[in-house]
């Protein structure tokens, strides 16, 4: 029998392994998951969506079938996917009221290729709308709050996934990250992050599902090897859409090699030139320093690029994709842009993407490919750059509002709060959050550590180093308080 103490604090693959052993039964763990996910989601408003008695039906399926738990590493393990991606038959809302009565019809490529690889989706994670923005407190579902401090912010727009591993609800739980989605709230709520290089992991099949491949799905986690085991099973055999890098692991069997000596570039300065708490400082310092005892070495850079153009690019391409996205939506409803149900700087960015010509676009393009050729050529003398993720320690809930009648103070709040992990969307390179840190009021701070196109499986062995010499807690008790 699986009680919650052998459940609590349990990476995926232990949990998975154990239940290949038949130390206890696929229902027993799958109750485990959804038990936890009762007793903690009342007060984190991490999952959106509920599909408990359906993941029980294929509990129950395993354990009359256990061939069926060889098909992964990872088969049978209770898994939540964010509510960007759809699984098919479930309400999926994108985090918005225009799509509050919407049942998927089809599953998203990377949700068949978990549940090709034995995933037990037993819920779905809440999301901003659209995934627009830092913080995941959308009018559509409700704010989740910061299991480690209910009265801050989990960051966005993976803040629902977040919150659900930060909690114990699970081990590990899919996230996409098409301007920082997955590392900001894996560094808000303390998990380990990965965004994957562009054309390493399925993707739908054009390119308005990937944002132009700026968009990525992978996880969040609580320990680096159970990111590399994800990633395992939605790396590509073959390239699609995109070019496809050289190492394609297997990443969990090259975890445990240890990196060659990197050189290890610090920037720590704002791009745009703003301000930068002293704690998010202090944990580049401290990732820093423990680089340098792992033997590799650090040395202070410049901006290897000029962010202004690049974002503004990023900019105009995301809100020709949201024009477009909620768009459809309104055709498909009968209803009019200037009264739909849509939050007020999702309005504004599908305004803007309604305006933009083919002449900007593919200017916007270009400004892109210069900022990647130009990370390229920096990469040939650094292997890494080290930065912070957010400029600001974890927002106090409600600071960050999309739907604020302000649009001019939520972009300053947004600009002065990010700035750091967009970039790496568009150029499209692995990048991940490691947790350092933690506040006088007990929240997490990460770093990000980013890396030259396909070098994921260096980011992780470097990532499993930081996590040996820097241990970080792996769940809050977000319990009544």
């Amino acid at each position: 029998m699986l009680s919650s103490d052998d459940y609590l604090g349990r990476d995926a693959l232990s949990l998975c392994k154990n239940l290949r052993d038949k130390e206890f039964t696929a229902e027993e763990l799958t109750f485990s998951a959804i038990n936890r996910a009762e007793t903690v989601n009342p007060n984190i408003n991490a999952i959106v969506t509920e599909n408990y008695e359906k993941a029980i039906e294929q509990a129950k399926r395993f354990d009359r079938k256990p061939d069926l738990l060889e098909t992964s590493p990872l088969a049978g393990l209770p898994f939540l996917i964010k509510d960007l991606s759809t699984v098919k038959g479930l309400t999926a809302t994108f985090g918005s009221r225009l799509f509050q009565n919407y049942r998927a019809t089809k599953s998203s490529k990377i949700v068949e290729q978990y549940q090709k690889a034995g995933l037990n989706i037993f819920g779905l994670t809440n999301t901003p709308e659209f995934g627009l923005t830092l913080t995941t407190e959308p009018i559509a579902n409700g704010k989740t709050k910061n299991p480690w401090n209910l009265d801050f912010s989990t960051g966005g727009s993976s803040g629902g996934a977040a919150a659900a591993v930060a909690s114990g609800i699970s081990p590990v739980a899919h996230a996409t990250d098409g301007g920082g989605s997955i590392r900001i709230p894996a560094s808000c709520c303390g998990l380990f992050g990965l965004k994957p290089s562009r054309g390493l992991t399925c993707i739908e099949n054009d390119l308005t599902g990937s944002w132009a491949g700026m968009s990525v799905g992978h996880v969040v986690s609580q320990t680096v090897k159970d990111s590399a085991a994800l990633l395992d099973l939605i790396t590509l055999k073959a390239p699609h859409l995109f070019p496809l890098p050289n190492n394609r692991g297997p990443f969990l069997e090259q975890l445990n090699s240890k990196p060659t000596q990197l050189k290890i570039g610090i920037q720590s300065k704002h791009p745009f030139d703003l301000p930068i708490d002293s704690q998010c400082m202090e944990a580049v310092q401290l990732c820093a320093k423990n680089c340098e005892l792992l033997g590799h070495r650090v040395e202070e850079i410049e901006s290897p690029v000029n962010y202004g153009p690049v974002s503004s690019a990023m900019s105009k391409l995301i809100n020709t994709f949201i024009y477009r996205r909620v768009n459809a939506r309104l055709e498909e409803l009968d209803l009019n842009f200037e009264t739909a149900l849509i939050e007020n700087s999702t309005r504004l960015i599908a305004t803007l993407g309604s305006k933009l010509t083919a002449q900007e676009l593919v200017s916007a393009k270009d400004d892109i490919f210069t900022a990647q050729l130009q990370l390229n050529e920096f990469h040939k003398s650094f292997d890494l750059i080290l930065s912070p993720v957010l400029a600001k320690t974890p927002a106090e809930l409600e600071w960050l509002d999309m739907n604020s009648g302000d649009m001019r103070n939520y972009t300053e709040r947004f600009r002065a709060y990010s700035g750091f992990t967009s970039i790496y969307n568009g150029t499209g390179q692995p990048s991940m959050s490691v947790p350092t840190i933690r506040t006088d009021n007990d929240l997490p701070v990460g770093v990000m550590l980013t890396g030259a196109w396909g070098s994921d499986s260096q980011l992780l062995q470097l990532a499993s180093e930081l996590e040996k010499i820097n241990p970080w807690p792996l769940y809050s008790d977000a319990g009544p308080r």
